[in-house]
């Protein structure tokens, strides 16, 4: 009976009944699809990572089967990943996406690499890999445009023997191994822990919108619930209801998002990260993880709307009469202060997960005060004001400052991920200003051999060059004139001058770096972007249903004179002074949280990416509130009661 009755109360809530169920199912689908995206992002970065995990070995404890070592080539300003790869016994199995192991002077290139070398002469590539047999498949690349070369050797080669640097942003040196199975390397775990922190700076707000989805038309609801308890409902009769209420409506809206979530994913696939685009199947999580998410998001709308009943089941007359509720108590800035003072503390650990849940109490404790702040911010509107629509204002912030939150809530928030990334943002690095020189590092006593090698090669390739010497190093400077194809026809030329070490640029090895950089200002804009999408829905979605919510007050306020002009102008105070206050405190309370990982000073694209953030925000609500204005407009044309 308690379903029936629920499905009949949300059919026949007349049209702007069912206005404010559309706009719930709106709010969960947008809500569902970012989830998606948020969550489906660390599994695709998992996936790289479990894809490039074979070129970083394991030293073998016992029966070593093959020897293996990894250095980084280049050409056009783009990195290229060696494997280089030598057998110890016979019948070793095939790395991923080989079909057997490279004998000695074997080489297989991935797609993209082939692809390249066809393009570009062959002094300034092809020659480089001169027995190539084969293609590498996807097993083996951590992306699709990714370039790499696997070049098989014998074990007592020097490319295999002669000791390398460990620094693992040059390479890896020869290690024998008892498998090519391999484990994640540090760009990786890198990358794995910056998609963590991205993932909390997005699925905060997302459950914050996610949660509110469940109040709109919190007031309409009360009243209904209110109505039924009066005429003997009991407590969980209105319980049960709610919750179903809710629950379906969020499921629909659930998979509404996840259709939309995964038409998305081809458009998604196409954002470069650590190198180049994604394999699609990397952006779609596993059906598991896809129910879960269609479970957890009607559940938590569900026990959001239940939530807020308390007043309903307690007090039905209380909302009959529209009392205004107790005011909120100064717990929550407590909460919010003890937070912040021991975020510095949390920040210090090495553990990318304490570092994240400290983040997410931070943001979580921002939307557990910003009620409060709103209710102060009400009070001392109402007290300063000078006409009626600051009055009026004033005074429903006062009267209902939670939904007056939850509409500036989404552009709030995002301040704390401006204010956050902000101050994190990196300006990137100098480069270099001269003309392109080559480095190579020679083995001890054969510098002055190498450098007359250089020298001979060069010459050979009708590259004008100088070289010199410098302790071990062997320098060839190109002089200013050299373009891209010089330097890669140099590279060619140099290619094996010291078996397992590669001429490099002193921008090839800044190169990781510059990537990372680059990566995390891409990142900075995909959070900020899905922040800005939940604060323009938030904004929209609760302004509409905020008039909703209304519309009795509204029509009586205009059958007591009061003009449209008025109402409107209050309605735009009432959301733009909170967020004011709160976006602003919000962006400083995310700067704050940023200082215990900031290095250097403040640059120049976080003041400009703050600002732009400030501007988008207050641009965002501002338009949001005048497209429900014809909402208004309709509300007010005709305050007669109605019978929905």
């Amino acid at each position: 009976m308690n379903l029936e009755l629920t499905w009949r109360l949300l059919r026949g809530g007349g049209r702007r009944g069912l206005l404010g169920t559309w706009l719930t199912l709106g709010a969960v689908a947008v809500s569902t699809a970012l989830l998606l995206f948020a969550v489906a992002a660390n599994f695709a970065f998992d996936a790289r990572a479990d894809r490039g995990a074979w070129r970083n070995p394991v030293p073998a404890v016992s029966g070593a089967v093959a020897i293996e070592a990894s250095r980084y080539d280049y050409v056009r300003d783009q990195a290229i990943t060696v494997v280089d790869l030598a057998a110890l016994k016979p019948d070793v199995p095939a790395p991923p996406g080989m079909p057997r192991f490279p004998q000695p002077g074997e080489v297989w290139l991935s797609p993209a690499l082939t692809e390249l070398i066809r393009q570009l002469p062959a002094d300034q590539l092809a020659k480089r890999y001169p027995d190539v047999r084969g293609i590498l498949g996807d097993e083996a690349l951590v992306h699709p445009d990714e370039l790499v070369a696997v070049v098989g050797h014998a074990p007592d080669a020097l490319e295999m023997t002669a000791p390398r640097s460990d620094d693992w942003i040059i390479g890896k040196p020869p290690t024998r191994v008892s498998s090519l199975t391999g484990t994640p390397g540090e760009d990786a775990e890198a990358y794995r822990a910056l998609a963590l922190v991205a993932s909390v700076l997005m699925l905060v707000p997302l459950l914050v919108f996610g949660g509110a989805a469940a109040r709109l038309t919190v007031a309409r609801r009360d009243q209904r619930l209110a109505a039924l308890r009066l005429v003997g409902a009991t407590p969980g009769q209105v319980v049960r209801m709610t919750a179903a209420e809710a629950m379906v409506v969020a499921l629909a809206g659930a998979l509404t998002g996840a259709a939309a979530f995964a038409l998305a994913v081809p458009l998604l696939a196409r954002i470069e990260m650590q190198g180049g685009p994604w394999y699609v199947g990397d952006l779609f999580p596993s059906p598991l993880v896809l129910a879960g998410v269609l479970v957890a998001v009607p559940l938590l709308v569900g026990l959001s709307a239940v939530a807020g009943l308390r007043r309903v089941v307690v007090s039905p007359l209380g909302v009959a009469k529209r009392e205004t509720p107790p005011a909120l108590r100064f717990v929550r800035v407590l909460a919010l202060l003890v937070v912040l003072a021991v975020f510095p503390l949390l920040a210090r650990d090495t553990s990318v997960a304490i570092v994240a849940v400290a983040l997410a109490l931070a943001f979580l404790c921002v939307n557990l005060v910003g009620p409060w702040v709103v209710g102060l911010i009400g009070r001392i509107t109402a007290g300063t004001a000078r006409g009626p629509a600051g009055l009026l204002a004033g005074r429903r912030l006062v009267d209902d400052p939670r939904s007056a939150w939850r509409t500036v809530s989404g552009v709030a928030l995002t301040g704390f991920v401006a204010g956050f990334l902000g101050l994190l943002s990196p300006d990137g690095f100098a480069g270099d200003a001269g003309p392109p020189q080559l480095r190579v590092t020679a083995p001890a006593g054969r510098v002055e051999q190498v450098t007359e090698q250089a020298r001979e090669r060069l010459a050979a390739a009708k590259v004008p060059a100088t070289v010199k010497s410098s302790k071990q190093t062997v320098v060839a400077a190109l002089g200013s004139s050299a373009d891209a194809a010089t330097v890669d026809r140099a590279r060619t030329a140099l290619a094996g001058l010291v078996p397992g070490r590669t001429p490099t640029t002193e921008a090839d090895d800044q190169r990781f770096g510059i990537d990372i950089l680059a990566d995390v200002r891409v990142g900075t804009i995909v959070v900020l972007s899905v922040s800005f999408l939940v604060a323009i829905a938030s904004a929209g979605i609760t302004a509409a249903s905020s008039i909703l919510d209304r519309r009795q007050t509204y029509g009586l306020l205009r059958l007591a004179g009061t003009p449209l002009e008025v109402l409107d102008r209050a309605r735009r105070a009432e959301t733009l002074i909170p967020l004011t206050v709160m976006g602003g405190g919000a962006i400083v309370v995310g700067a704050f949280c940023a200082t215990p990982f900031m290095m250097g000073q403040i640059s120049t694209v976080g003041v400009i990416t703050l600002v732009g953030c400030v501007v988008a925000g207050f641009a965002g609500v501002i338009g949001a509130g005048a497209m429900s204005r014809p909402l208004l407009r309709s509300v007010t044309t005709d305050p007669a009661p109605r019978p929905d």
